[in-house]
C-alpha cells in the first residue's frame, strides 16, 4: 500500500500563483468538501466588495488561483485561508476550515489507508524493498518518490511526501499500538537518497525502536531460510477482533480479512520474526551500521 502527493513550497514572490491542492475527480468527499469551502471564501468575499483580482493581490496570491480554489477546482491551503480570513474579516470562521480540509488535501487512497492503521491496535509488517512508509524520514521518502517512474510532478513528490509524514502520527496514539517491523538488513545499507540521508535515517530507526509499543527486527542477508521471499506482508488487527492483511506473494496480493487467509499470512510472519534478529540485537546492528555510513 502506498502513498501519494502535495504543493511545492512556496517562493519569495508574494504574488505569484502558488499551486493549491489539486482535487481528485473520482474523489466524491474531497469534491464535495473543496466546493464547500470554495462557495464559502467567495461568499465572503463578495461581501467585502472585493473583486477576485483584488482579494488575491491583498492575500497574496494570484486572481487565477482564487478563482479555481472558489470553483473547488482547488483545496487552499492553510496558509491561503488564514490570510483570507485575516483580509476579509472572518473571525476565525475561514480559519477553521483547515480542520475540514486536513485530510482530504490527501489522495483517497491514503487517507483510507491513514484511517485503518488508526484503527489498529496491532500492526506487523515485514519489508524486502525499503523501509515501512511509518519509519521513513521525510528526505528518505522523498528519495523514494523522485526515484518512481513515470516520474512525479515536484509538487506531486511534496504532497506524497507530506501525505506518509502524516501517518506518523500512530507513534502517538493513545492507547499506543503494538507496532512490529521486520526490514531486510539491505534496506538499512542502500543509501537511497545519499549518505547523509541514510545516517539520519538510521538514527530515526534507533529513535522509534527505543519506543516500549514499538518492535524493530532485521533480516539478515545471510540467513539461509527466509520465509519471506515472496515478498512484503503486513497484518493489522483491531479492537473489535477483526483484522486485514495483504501479502505480495499470497491471495493475489490482494487486501484478505477472511480468517483462514489472516492465519496464513500471520504464521508466514511469525517465522519471519523468529528467523530474524531479536529487537535488541537488531538496535545494535543498526546502530553499528550507523557507525560504518
Amino acid at each position: 500500500m502506498s502513498v501519494d502527493e502535495v504543493v511545492a513550497a512556496r517562493g519569495d514572490d508574494g504574488g505569484a500563483d502558488e499551486p493549491g491542492w489539486e482535487v481528485d475527480p473520482d474523489d466524491e468527499s474531497g469534491v464535495a468538501m473543496a466546493a464547500t469551502v470554495g462557495r464559502q471564501i467567495k461568499a465572503w468575499r463578495e461581501a467585502a466588495g472585493l473583486r477576485a483580482g483584488e482579494f488575491g493581490a491583498a492575500i497574496g496570491y494570484g486572481e487565477d488561483l482564487v478563482y479555481k480554489v472558489e470553483g473547488g477546482r482547488r483545496i487552499p491551503r492553510p496558509e491561503f485561508l488564514d490570510r483570507a480570513d485575516e483580509v476579509l474579516g472572518a473571525d476565525g470562521k475561514l480559519a477553521l476550515l483547515k480542520r475540514e480540509l486536513a485530510e482530504v488535501r490527501y489522495p483517497k487512497k491514503v487517507r483510507d489507508l491513514a484511517r485503518v492503521e488508526a484503527r489498529a491496535v496491532e500492526l506487523m509488517a515485514y519489508g524486502d524493498h525499503n523501509l515501512h512508509g511509518l519509519l521513513q524520514t521525510a528526505e528518505y521518502a522523498r528519495a523514494l518518490f523522485e526515484m518512481r517512474l513515470p516520474a512525479y510532478e515536484p509538487d506531486a513528490i511534496e504532497h506524497a511526501v507530506a501525505a506518509r509524514m502524516a501517518r506518523q502520527a500512530i507513534f502517538e496514539r493513545t492507547p499506543a499500538p503494538a507496532l512490529s517491523f521486520v526490514q531486510e538488513e539491505a534496506t538499512l545499507r542502500r543509501p537511497l537518497g545519499g549518505t547523509m540521508v541514510l545516517r539520519r535515517q538510521l538514527e530515526r530507526l534507533l529513535s522509534i525502536g527505543q519506543l516500549r509499543q514499538v518492535s524493530i527486527q532485521v533480516m539478515p542477508i545471510a540467513r539461509e531460510e527466509h520465509a519471506g521471499m515472496q515478498g512484503e506482508t503486513q497484518v493489522l488487527k483491531f479492537k473489535d477482533g477483526t483484522a486485514l492483511g495483504r501479502s505480495e506473494g499470497a491471495f493475489t496480493g490482494r487486501a484478505v480479512s477472511d480468517p483462514k487467509q489472516l492465519r496464513i499470512l500471520e504464521l508466514r510472519y511469525g517465522m519471519i520474526r523468529a528467523q530474524a534478529l531479536p529487537p535488541r540485537e537488531s538496535l545494535a546492528f543498526i546502530e553499528h551500521l550507523l557507525g560504518e555510513t
